[in-house]
């Protein structure tokens, strides 16, 4: 039997890693804009309990699924194999985007102060960093679950100090008023503008699921760490944009409002501690993904179709040949220059997984299979409900043609596979 080397924390780890990315450390700003004061900390409350169900959707087919691929292992499993290809190549085609988009952007970030001034000394920069993720992620499952642990307690830990210098500080203070341009209360609009923004904030919990064939007792640790983290994260989101809302009257204007809010309560070194948090954690979401990307491929490969072996794994626990494909496309993308654009299919490829896995959790409770019952179906019908609302508001025309681009590939690749 395979050793199953990653424990509870570790995974907790790895989801609360995929959430708490870079955009908390900006986006506070943002719903200082849309929902001026209090409004904006409620906005991550209503969050947190509209994707609490969606959560409980991935657990509930989590506890029943003990190997690797999440979201393609549920939709196979109620769907067949074309709809489940298709959901875990549009998330993997994203992944590789976002993976790249993010390490274009932290190596910017570090150019001024690692001299990089040449373009080309830049892309050096950059092959370097995906090779030594991919070299780390290839030494085995167990070092990854070390360094990813490792790195979400780096990330955290300046997040954590400002909650906790805030609170010493006296958060009954009153609240921060709005700048004199912002209207008096937030408009209908500007809600679920700001709720929207929240919501691909705190998604990244889905990917926990993912490495389920490497976790010990997956039914009980893979659920709690798929719910645990989102309620984790959504409340740390609560207490900073709390802190900011507190601290800062130019809420709305500030550049970076986290380390502003930590240069106001616990001074600059505080502030200097934060902002430095904000590329270690764009070093952990690159980790993280590196770490999980491959297995979406992997769990593709790993169904009824063949796909050059790519299911392979390694007795250390990775999936070495899937790894190698994803270095090699990490690496083709990065050297293409200003990557931001690359986030296009992120929001559509999450709620692909979101959408996806509550109809497949609605479709085996309704055939009462894998031990699913009607209380599982009505489960899946609000998360079903959050993802066709996502779709409906958040998906723009880049993002559209993006993914339909990734389903052609898709579909041809899928062609091109022979069945087993």
């Amino acid at each position: 039997m395979r050793e199953r080397p990653v424990g509870p924390l570790a995974l907790l780890a790895l989801g609360v890693n995929g959430i708490v990315g870079v955009g908390i450390f900006f986006i506070p700003a943002t719903l200082g804009r849309l929902t001026p004061g209090a409004s904006g900390i409620l906005v991550f409350a209503v969050t947190a309990i509209a994707l609490v169900p969606v959560a409980l959707t991935f657990a509930a087919l989590a506890r029943r699924f003990e190997e690797d691929g999440g979201p393609v292992l549920f939709a196979r499993a109620a769907f067949g194999e074309g709809v489940s290809f298709l959901v875990g190549w549009v998330a993997y085609v994203s992944a590789i985007l976002s993976t790249s988009a993010v390490m274009s952007g932290l190596m910017t970030a570090l150019t001024p102060s690692l001299g990089l001034d040449s373009p080309l000394a830049k892309r050096i920069a950059l092959a370097t960093l995906v090779t030594l993720l991919a070299l780390l992620v290839a030494t085995g499952i167990k070092v990854s679950a070390f360094a990813w642990t490792s790195l979400t307690f780096l990330k955290l830990l300046p997040l954590l100090a400002l909650v906790a210098f805030f609170m010493a500080s006296g958060p009954s203070l009153a609240m921060a008023p709005a700048t004199a341009s912002a209207p008096p209360g937030p408009s209908a609009s500007a809600w679920a503008r700001a709720i929207l923004t929240a919501l691909f904030a705190c998604q990244g919990f889905e990917i926990v699921p993912v490495i389920a064939g490497q976790v010990r007792s997956p039914q009980r640790f893979v659920p709690f760490a798929t719910v645990g983290s989102l309620v984790f994260s959504c409340l740390l989101y609560v207490f900073l944009m709390w802190a900011c809302v507190a601290t800062l009257p130019g809420l709305a204007e500030a550049k970076a409002p986290l380390a502003e809010a930590g240069r106001v309560v616990g001074g600059a070194s505080l502030g200097s501690v934060i902002a430095v948090g904000t590329s270690i954690s764009a070093l952990g979401i690159c980790f993280g993904m590196m770490v999980t990307t491959p297995r979406y491929l992997s769990a593709l490969a790993a169904g009824g179709r063949r796909l050059f072996d790519l299911d392979r794994f390694a007795a250390n626990g990775v999936p070495t040949r899937a790894v190698v494909v994803t270095w090699s496309l990490v690496m083709l993308v990065v050297q293409g220059g200003d990557l931001s654009e690359l986030f296009a299919m992120s929001s559509l490829a999450v709620v692909t997984q979101f959408s996806v896995t509550a109809a497949a959790l609605f479709a085996l409770a309704w055939r009462r299979e894998r031990g699913l019952g009607p209380r599982h179906a009505l489960l899946a019908v609000p998360a079903f409900a959050l993802g066709l609302y996502l779709a409906a508001q958040g998906a723009t025309g880049g993002e559209g043609v993006a993914s339909l681009a990734a389903l052609a590939a898709g579909l041809g690749l899928f062609a091109a596979s022979r069945p087993r």
